[in-house]
């Protein structure tokens, strides 16, 4: 694995290889020093061209506890401002020494890009709505966590699809992994075409809540214009929204996931964030590792 793109046509076993490192490394930040020399003299440089918690947070926690060095790239208060492009951007980080570049952009096809016009590997931290590959990464490993395997698990993702790279590298993860996905929406938060994802879609909720293992939550994604012709956030939450009636009626080991920023009282009521039922603070938990796991295969490391 030269760089981490997509995780369209990954195969099972390489995903499996690396929630097995991850796993590996969730003992390492269990440790009194959280810490591993495999990436020491290495630097790592997070390239966020859109604003980021979780996601920028992990994978400097990550380099770190791997012992890499970071520089950590601002585009608003860097020459980007002045009108420097993208290409003249990541040609000046790999002349500073950067071994590995974690992008995430605004545009499609960006990181992919980046990784033809440098030397080093480079990381999809997510191209605007195309791909998120380490959040399906950190999303197999949470549910196989959770499960033991994703084999015959029934997926159900609701909300703006449209706009989510995550549904899209969730899709492709999950039914790698044996999973069976459907994505839950109205006509106008789904892709124009299914054709090229594995996966069924219909726009009622109800049905699905008996019938699915997990409810995967997505957000209404307005920075990119989601909101256009919907209804209000109440008329939305109470059709598409997961609170503590839909929660009761999925099977009883069913789990609820999210990958956030969540809107509490939109997608889903602050108590069923906040129940034992819920995989959103594990699903941050494991990000941490899953991303040392990335950077340390991308890197040459072997276990």
């Amino acid at each position: 694995m030269s760089h981490l793109l997509t995780v369209e046509g990954l195969p099972r076993e390489e995903i499996e290889e690396i929630l097995d490192t991850a796993e590996s490394f969730m003992e390492v930040l269990e440790r009194d020093i959280p810490k591993v020399p495999a990436l020491r003299g290495s630097t790592v440089a997070t390239m966020f061209f859109e604003a980021s918690t979780r996601t920028r947070l992990s994978f400097e926690r990550a380099a770190k506890a791997l012992s890499a060095d970071v520089m950590t790239f601002n585009p608003g208060t860097s020459s980007v401002s002045k009108g420097e492009s993208l290409k003249d951007t990541a040609l000046t980080l790999q002349a500073m020494g950067c071994n590995l570049m974690v992008v995430r952009h605004q545009a499609v096809g960006a990181a992919h890009r980046i990784a033809e016009w440098v030397d080093c590997p480079v990381v999809n931290a997510g191209d605007g709505a195309h791909q998120h590959p380490t959040q399906a990464l950190i999303d197999c490993l949470a549910l196989r966590r959770r499960f033991g395997k994703l084999d015959g698990l029934r997926v159900s993702v609701v909300g703006d699809i449209r706009h989510s790279r995550v549904a899209r590298s969730d899709a492709f993860a999950f039914t790698a992994m044996g999973a069976s996905v459907t994505w839950v929406a109205p006509a106008t938060l789904l892709p124009p075409s299914l054709e090229m994802f594995p996966v069924t879609a219909t726009a009622d909720l109800e049905p699905q809540l008996p019938d699915s293992d997990v409810i995967y939550l997505l957000r209404v994604q307005s920075e990119r214009g989601a909101t256009s012709g919907l209804p209000s956030s109440s008329e939305f939450a109470a059709r598409y929204g997961m609170d503590l009636d839909r929660l009761a009626r999925l099977p009883s080991e069913a789990v609820v996931m999210h990958p956030g920023p969540i809107n509490r009282g939109v997608e889903l009521a602050g108590a069923v964030a906040d129940d034992p039922r819920s995989l959103i603070v594990e699903q941050v938990g494991v990000g941490v590792a899953v991303r040392m796991a990335v950077l340390f295969r991308l890197s040459g490391g072997q276990l």
